[in-house]
C-alpha cells in the first residue's frame, strides 16, 4: 500500500539569533577562511610568560621504578626534562602557524606524585617579543610527557597523558590569564 504524500510543510531549524556579544575573531583565519600566519610587526614586545602542566598516570610500581633510577632506557625525568626543553624551542616547526621566538627562558619541572600515581609536568616559558609563548609551553609539557611515556612503555603499556593545559599566562594585549 502506497503513502499518501505529507501535507505538512517540512521541519525547519530555527534561524540563529544575533548574539548580544560579538564572538571573538579567529586570528589564524583570513576574512575568506584560509589559514594564516598572524602579523605580529605591529605589536610591541613585551615579556610574555605562559605556564603550562600535564600529568603521567601510571601504575605505583611503574613510578617507583623511575623514582628509584631504575628504568632500563635510564634517567627517565632528567631524559624528559630536557626533551621538554628542546621542543619548546622547536615549537614553530612543529605548530605550523606559530611564530619562532628566542625564547629567554625554558623550565620544565617534574615531579612524582604518588596520589596519581604519577607524574606532574609543569614547563615555563618566558620571552620579550611581540607574541605570546603559550605554544611553546604546552608543547614542551606535552613532549615531556611523551618522552616519559616512551621511557617506561616497555613495563606498562596502560600509562596515561592527562589534563595538558595553560595554567597561566602573563604579558600582551589580553593580560593576565589564569586557570
Amino acid at each position: 500500500m502506497a503513502r499518501k504524500p505529507s501535507k505538512t510543510k517540512p521541519k525547519t531549524k530555527p534561524k540563529a539569533k544575533p548574539s548580544d556579544k560579538a564572538s571573538p575573531a579567529l586570528t589564524h583565519i583570513s576574512a575568506s577562511g584560509e589559514a594564516r600566519m598572524v602579523d605580529v610587526s605591529d605589536k610591541a614586545a613585551t615579556e610574555r610568560l605562559a605556564v603550562a602542566e600535564g600529568r603521567v598516570v601510571m601504575e605505583k610500581a611503574t613510578l617507583d621504578l623511575i623514582v628509584s633510577g631504575n628504568a632500563k632506557k635510564g634517567d627517565v625525568l632528567g631524559t624528559a626534562r630536557i626533551a621538554g626543553i628542546m621542543a619548546a624551542k622547536r615549537t614553530s616547526e612543529l605548530i605550523p602557524l606559530c611564530h619562532p621566538l628566542a625564547l629567554s627562558k625554558v623550565t620544565v619541572d617534574i615531579e612524582p606524585d604518588a596520589r596519581l600515581p604519577g607524574c606532574v609536568v609543569r614547563a615555563s616559558v618566558k620571552v620579550t617579543g611581540p607574541t605570546g609563548v603559550e605554544m611553546e609551553a604546552l608543547t614542551a609539557v606535552s613532549v615531556a610527557c611523551l618522552t616519559i611515556y616512551d621511557m617506561i612503555k616497555a613495563v606498562e603499556r596502560g600509562v596515561r597523558i592527562e589534563g595538558i593545559q595553560l595554567i597561566e599566562k602573563l604579558g600582551g594585549k589580553s593580560g593576565h590569564y589564569r586557570a
